[in-house]
């Protein structure tokens, strides 16, 4: 009987685990959709004044900076104009003073005043590809010894163009 007893109860303990009620398992749908954009290329050119110190007649360096900052990858084209007290010569610019005095001067991307192809005043462009960070391109400028002008102020405006 202890026998018969013990299978009456397994029995009810399997159908017991039948009937009990289950929890339902919850679907989550899903589903996926795209997102887009388009970056346009974009550049920033930060300038500085070039002012050298008084001259005389003695050789004079001044220090400025003209920098580019494109998005990754963008090509740019960086032009200079040829100034406003220019004479005949593009790549000599001059700024005027009193009278027709003119002083010439150079802009060049280093101390030793040497004139990168590219960067010589209304020459060929100088030409880069963006990285997101500014690139230093003009920052020299220099006054060649022996020039004996009249005294006074002396200025010319530089005009920076970037292309991209």
């Amino acid at each position: 009987m202890l026998m018969r007893y013990a299978l009456s109860v397994f029995a009810l303990g399997i159908l017991e685990l039948g009937l009990a009620p289950r929890f339902a398992t919850a679907a989550t749908p899903s589903v996926a959709f795209g997102i887009s954009a388009m970056v346009q290329a974009s550049c920033r050119a930060s300038l500085g004044a070039t002012v050298f110190r008084t001259y005389a007649a003695a050789a004079a360096n001044a220090t400025s900076a003209v920098s580019v900052a494109c998005s990754n990858s963008a090509p740019y084209n960086v032009a200079l104009s040829a100034g406003t007290g220019s004479s005949v010569i593009a790549a000599t610019p001059r700024m005027t003073g009193l009278g027709t005095g003119l002083l010439g001067y150079v802009l060049s991307s280093n101390l030793r005043g040497i004139v990168n192809r590219g960067q010589t005043l209304g020459a060929d462009p100088a030409a880069g590809e963006g990285n997101g960070f500014a690139q230093m391109l003009f920052g020299h400028g220099q006054i060649s010894a022996g020039q004996y002008l009249a005294g006074g102020a002396y200025a010319d405006s530089i005009t920076v163009a970037v292309t991209y």
